[in-house]
């Protein structure tokens, strides 16, 4: 029904969009406005992000100079990426912020927003990962406003996918305004290509599903393996609550795999893309966790750490160690492994390692595929994984704008369907608004505390 409105709405959503650029358009010979009011309303900042990469308030001007600004500015259009920055003042309401933005500006893309002292930003996951936005933001903290921006811009420039918005080349300070023709001649134009346009993104869209779904099937034989064999474990731990020397540690345990199986299964049954594998494995890692500790409180030996699972095949279960390891062609790395893996590599063997069918047969899982992304994420967050794929087939197709665009995050945050939308692309008010929430003091490490309201989590 979603789709059904879209293509439905295309029509009304053209007449708005040239509606608005007759209506708002400067007169000829008028130049763009270069300040606001202190209590700049978010409507406004929203206005000035369509026309140019960075705004600073006049209220915040101290924080960051013209040609700071201008510097940003430049070196985002250069990169052709969808960051917007906003730097605004330290008094400046937080509640929804982003989200707000989001919505006025009406733009897929990455939001970044100094405000006072405090940073934070957020992303479509179509363009950002939500876990490589908060490692980013918790890169530049600390700094001043100039190199804090700085640091951040070249950083995510460099990760981010999309292309910027059409809008930023219709003006900017000090443009010299648009005639009423030449507008309304491009509303001619916009409205002869409206149809065959949207034709293209439709094919472009239904190849996309097309593909994916694809994925998925081969990435479900996996997947049911992996739900098979640790429903094998529960059988042989022959575990029974009220066994002699059972406790309600071992119980908790026992209970939170049987969960996770549980999890996991229902997962994958409504599973629909590759990227909602990702929460399937999560549920299986956590199970084996479970199993651990279980194995360790029934033999009374010393419960594990936390670790993530083996990193040649998780069905080994938790890892025990790291240990150096060389793919053929790559440079040496540390990867997590299980004891039984531990030995055989300083016994100079080989390991144990996952294989999975492809087209030119049975090949390792990091050089599957990039369905496999959200598979291994899962199991191993997206914390480690790009340093334990460097080199592999997949960790190369991980680092790529069009991963994330094709697969979702990976091995990130999972993002949601954006309906095809990419970076830089006018969605209006369709994006996910999970993107746009939490922050600082949502239990991720960063800085928090406060009145816990709005998108920053009480930060600010």
């Amino acid at each position: 029904m979603k789709a059904v409105l879209r293509t439905r709405s295309l029509p009304a959503l053209l007449l708005a969009a040239l509606l608005l650029l007759l209506v708002t358009a400067p007169a000829p010979g008028a130049g763009a406005a270069t300040g606001v009011k202190a209590d700049t309303s978010v409507s406004t900042i929203a206005e000035a992000l369509r026309k140019g990469p960075v705004y600073v308030d006049p209220a915040a001007s101290g924080e960051l100079t013209a040609a700071g600004a201008d510097a940003l500015a430049r070196e985002i259009k250069d990169a052709n990426k969808p960051l917007f920055i906003a730097v605004l003042p330290a008094g400046y309401p937080t509640r929804n912020l982003f989200s707000a933005l989001r919505t006025a500006t009406g733009v897929t893309g990455l939001y970044a927003v100094r405000l006072g002292d405090r940073f934070d930003a957020r992303a479509d996951s179509s363009v950002l990962p939500r876990t490589a936005v908060r490692n980013l933001v918790a890169s530049v903290q600390g700094e001043d406003t100039r190199t804090q921006l700085a640091d951040f811009t070249h950083r995510a420039l460099a990760n981010m996918g999309g292309h910027a918005p059409a809008s930023w080349g219709s003006s900017g300070p000090g443009g010299s305004g648009v005639s009423g023709t030449a507008l309304i001649t491009t509303a001619a134009v916009l409205v002869a290509g409206g149809a065959g346009a949207y034709a293209l993104v439709r094919r472009n869209r239904r190849r996309r599903d097309e593909k994916q779904r694809a994925a998925l099937d081969r990435l479900r034989v996996v997947v049911d393996e992996d739900i098979t064999a640790f429903g094998e474990e529960l059988d042989r731990l022959d575990f029974h609550p009220a066994e002699a020397g059972a406790d309600d540690a071992m119980r908790a345990d026992y209970e939170r795999a049987l969960d996770a199986y549980e999890q996991a299964k229902q997962r994958m049954a409504e599973a629909r893309r590759p990227e909602d594998v990702r929460t399937v494995t999560e549920a299986l890692e956590d199970g084996r966790f479970s199993l651990a500790l279980l194995a360790a409180r029934r033999e009374g030996r010393p419960l594990p750490e936390r670790r993530p699972p083996c990193f040649f095949d998780p069905r080994h279960g938790p890892s025990v160690t790291d240990a150096a390891w060389t793919p053929p062609g790559g440079a040496p790395r540390e990867v997590p492994v299980c004891a039984a893996d531990a030995t055989r590599l300083a016994d100079g063997r080989d390991p144990v390692i996952r294989e999975v069918d492809t087209d030119l047969g049975r090949r390792p899982y990091w050089d599957a595929g990039p369905a496999y992304g959200p598979w291994a994420g899962g199991y191993f967050g997206g914390g480690i994984l790009p340093g334990l794929l460097v080199g592999t087939v997949l960790g190369g197709m991980m680092a790529t704008p069009s991963y994330a665009a094709d697969y979702g995050s990976g091995h990130g945050e999972s993002g949601g369907d954006f309906g095809g939308f990419q970076g830089g692309d006018v969605s209006g008010a369709d994006f996910d608004p999970g993107d746009f929430q939490g922050g600082f003091g949502d239990g991720g490490g960063f800085d928090g505390g406060g009145d816990g309201g709005g998108d920053f989590g009480g930060g600010f």
